[in-house]
């Protein structure tokens, strides 16, 4: 039974009482973020504990050059990390010459708060220091959704006896350095700093990019409520700008720091404007004051909730999840900016450098595409579109040609950037989970238009990159693909993984249904895409033959699909019998090891069960995922919400609540152990799959939207929105009933528990 470090709350994650062992899993359970710039929740007051100091803004990142042993052809030069850039939130304070160090206080009292209904955090904390002074702290801070570069810090002193004199330092930290650096280089550097009293601007650069910000911040104190006046002394350190200022309270007497700041990236600006277009945020944010910019700020969170919520009755534990879930993506991308994406840990932790993996359309889409408008997910799909040419490269680098396109596995600007061969010329499914996406943006959105202007030449990119991976076995009179490596990453350089080929047959189907769809509509649209790809009959005819002769591996003797050519000759001890002491297995056992046995990371051959549930019947499913659970141990963030949306399939409730349950609480109980590095940012969108897809069962069938609801026993209801092809839809479950309503949009028919329903839009 894992023990709760934080309260069950329905809208807040609250944790009490101080721990310095809890400092660094804190630090990324209460990180903030407003889609564009985010922090983790560092302590504002020096903190000689450890620590992880983080604050980034995405799209800016350094590539940080390859370092492997042993060079591979193809290898990428870089790994694009996401920068850890100055801090603006740094508030150091003197209490009658002592510095305010929690590490060195007694905390008689402590309480934080991540409030997610209105989007912010606040700390309170009761402490004697080492001098005997006795003061309660509280800091109140948010980054603001509507002004996407700037955010806001109240941070207020009480003191509890007389004669206290307390000197504060507001200021840019420059100290702050990635941690996942390769060759422990900064990746940043300062061209210029400037303070004027109570406002300071820092210029830097990013090492070997264009990339160029400015981090800047402004204050006002307050004693007792009251604006006051003060003296400005310049910091004398060079590594934290700002100005220092005195003042002095007695017992009661209160005093409040509001320091507003943030970025400005010559991404959004020019160059030569980025201090100009600082200055103008801090004089709107300043002259509007701390109360107002947090009311406009729960107003914007407001309008999040009113179309992301999922409202779950009589289980506080799931309801507080999936809210955390729901927070932290759109803490992370709300779709506000079409040059952005989404890294696995969001502004949460350095762990793979923040860059877009296969996540964002295997698992992410289907949130944005369910909870925002249709124009965000065409936009991340219009980001693969503009990245095509690189995809290109990247097939080339493998021997392919003809315009065949391999996705990176990892890429901040449509160049692969990840350095494990085994990784990233092995891992190919993740081009089907583009084709997947694609798919399911145009179910949603009624939008074949995006096909036949930008997705068709993808399609067709990856139909001939299928088409030329694949070999011709004579023996086995079938065409096989080699030497890959499935969504199961403790298999490497397998033959014939079931997942791989059998999401390649679909692509090559799907690809040739879309064209037929546009020969059928409009044969000048289809003769230009021809002419542009390249494309001829013969290859469409070609991929007909690897469609119907593709191999699959399937045992009859064990009614499943064999996950790879040699899976069935391992020895197959189910995880069950693993001591308990010896996982992780990726901490515990060696690679060799790993690879030999039967272990499963994550969904793999269950993972073609879920995209492709229609192509199988429930027996099917329901034989393999009983086969493929035994030894599947969930050593990855993206394994739990699959097998729940797939026990819900067959009927077993009670096992698809557990698995819900681990993969929406997988931070907040630290099942992996690994919460200091960050939180699960894309898993969490898959959370959300296991509720929508899997118990509220919506998918598109035969073009329909089909809703076959089902509820778990700790549930009493649960109710959500989606947005489908310009609608928004409202599905409430609960034990004796589903209640769907349009409450926006024009009238449509809908399967609901596969009986066809005329909805028409209703007030609520």
């Amino acid at each position: 039974m894992i023990k709760e470090k934080y309260i069950i709350n329905p809208w807040s994650i609250i944790e009490k009482g101080f721990l310095t062992s809890n400092i660094l899993s804190s630090e990324s359970v209460f990180s903030i973020g407003n889609g564009k710039i985010g922090q983790r929740a560092n302590f504002e007051e020096e903190y000689s504990g450890e620590q992880s100091t983080g604050n980034y803004i995405s799209g800016i990142y350094f590539p940080d050059k390859t370092k492997v042993g042993w060079w591979k052809k193809g290898y990428p030069e870089y790994f694009a990390k996401m920068v850890n850039c100055p801090n603006w939130n740094k508030i150091n304070i003197k209490i009658n010459g002592t510095v305010l160090d929690l590490n060195t206080c007694e905390v008689s009292f402590f309480k934080r708060e991540l409030n997610m209904k209105e989007g912010w955090y606040k700390r309170e904390m009761t402490i004697e220091m080492k001098n005997g002074e006795r003061l309660k702290v509280s800091s109140l801070k948010f980054l603001s959704v509507k002004r996407k570069d700037v955010g806001a810090i109240k941070y207020s002193i009480r003191s509890l006896q007389n004669d206290t004199k307390i000197s504060v330092l507001p200021c840019i930290d420059l100290k702050v350095k990635n941690s996942d650096s390769n060759w422990n280089e900064s990746f940043i550097e300062t061209i210029n700093s400037q303070t004027d009293k109570n406002q300071s601007l820092v210029h830097s650069k990013i090492m070997n990019t264009n990339f160029e910000i400015c981090t800047f911040f402004r204050t006002k104190f307050h004693i007792n409520n009251t604006l006051t006046s003060s003296e400005y002394v310049n910091s004398n350190d060079d590594k934290l700008i700002g100005s220092k200022s005195y003042f002095t309270l007695n017992k009661n007497d209160e005093l409040t720091i509001y320091k507003y700041g943030g970025y400005t990236n010559n991404n959004d600006v020019l160059t030569k404007d980025l201090k100009t277009k600082a200055v103008d945020h801090l004089d709107v944010i300043s002259a509007l004051g701390f109360d107002e910019l947090l009311k406009e700020n729960i107003k914007e969170w407001d309008n999040i909730w009113l179309n992301s919520d999922i409202e779950i009755s009589g289980d506080s534990k799931s309801q507080q999840s999936i809210r955390f879930n729901i927070f932290q993506l759109n803490q992370t991308f709300n779709g506000n900016d079409p040059k952005l994406n989404i890294g696995p840990k969001g502004f949460t932790g350095e762990k793979y450098g923040g860059v877009t993996y296969w996540d964002t359309e295997a698992y992410c889409i289907p949130f944005y595409i369910g909870t925002k408008h249709s124009d965000v997910s065409k936009n991340l799909l219009t980001q693969r579109y503009n990245q095509l040419g690189n995809a290109i490269k990247n097939a080339e680098k493998i021997g392919l040609y003809s315009g065949a396109a391999l996705y990176p596995m990892v890429t901040v600007n449509g160049e692969e950037c990840h350095n494990e061969w085994e990784i990233t010329f092995e891992e190919i499914h993740r081009n089907a989970a583009i084709v997947q996406a694609i798919k399911k943006y145009v179910e949603y959105s009624d939008d074949f238009d995006f096909i036949i202007n930008k997705g068709i030449d993808i399609l067709i990119a990856i139909a001939k990159f299928w088409a030329q991976r694949v070999s011709f076995s004579k023996p086995l009179n079938k065409y096989v693909i080699l030497g890959v490596t499935g969504p199961n990453e403790y298999e490497n350089n397998v033959d014939n993984n079931w997942y791989t080929n059998y999401s390649a047959k679909w692509c090559l189907e799907y690809t040739r249904e879309c064209l037929n769809k546009i020969l059928s509509e409009n044969k000048k649209d289809y003769n230009n895409i021809l002419n542009k790809t390249n494309l001829k009959t013969k290859d469409i005819e070609e991929w007909i033959e690897i469609e119907n002769n593709i191999s699959l591996p399937y045992s009859k003797e064990l009614d499943v699909f064999i996950q790879n050519d040699n899976f069935l000759n391992k020895e197959l001890i189910p995880a069950s019998q693993i001591p308990k002491n010896q996982r992780p297995l990726n901490q515990n056992w060696s690679w060799d090891k790993i690879l030999r046995s039967p272990y499963v990371k994550q969904a793999d051959v269950l993972q073609g069960l879920y995209y492709f549930e229609d192509h199988f019947s429930l027996k099917q499913i329901k034989s393999n995922f009983d086969f493929y659970e035994k030894y599947t141990v969930h050593e990855s963030s993206l394994s739990a919400c699959i097998h729940s949306i797939l026990s819900v399939r067959i009927g077993e409730l009670d096992k698809a609540y557990d698995y819900f349950l681990r993969a929406s609480r997988l931070d907040l109980d630290d099942y992996n152990n690994e919460l200091n590095q960050g939180l699960h940012i894309t898993s969490m969108a898959g959370a959300w799959m296991s509720i929508v897809e899997g118990f509220g069962g919506v998918k598109i069938k035969n073009n329909f939207l089909h809703i076959n609801s089902e509820i778990p026993k700790k549930w009493k209801k649960y109710s959500f929105k989606i947005n489908f092809r310009k609608r928004t839809i409202q599905i409430e479950v609960s034990s004796s009933k589903v209640d769907v309503k349009l409450i926006k949009g024009k009238e449509l028919e809908v399967y609901i528990n596969n009986s066809k329903h005329n909805l028409e839009v209703i007030k609520i």
